[in-house]
């Protein structure tokens, strides 16, 4: 299992728009991709899952990748995460 910590910086936290686009990027993987915050864990292929959180701008959330392509998961989309949230 790989994971990272993130502090959301988008001003807007990790809304409708960018969650879609990260449920996306985590489809791509084979892996089990979960977020979690303040405890508790979700599915980051699944966008409900995603908006519930209701993550905020300056909170922070842990990338977890666990599976056979686990390093290139968690390189991708913490990438993302850096690059739009």
């Amino acid at each position: 299992m790989k994971e990272i910590t993130y502090t959301i910086t988008d001003p807007e936290g990790i809304h409708a728009r960018p969650a879609g686009v990260l449920v996306k990027e985590a489809a791509k993987f084979t892996s089990k991709v979960i977020i979690a915050k303040d405890g508790k864990e979700v599915d980051a292929k699944r966008i409900l899952g995603l908006i519930g959180l209701g993550v905020k701008c300056g909170q922070e959330i842990v990338l977890k990748t666990e599976g056979e392509d686990e390093d290139a998961a968690i390189e991708a989309l913490g990438k993302f995460l850096e690059e739009n949230l």
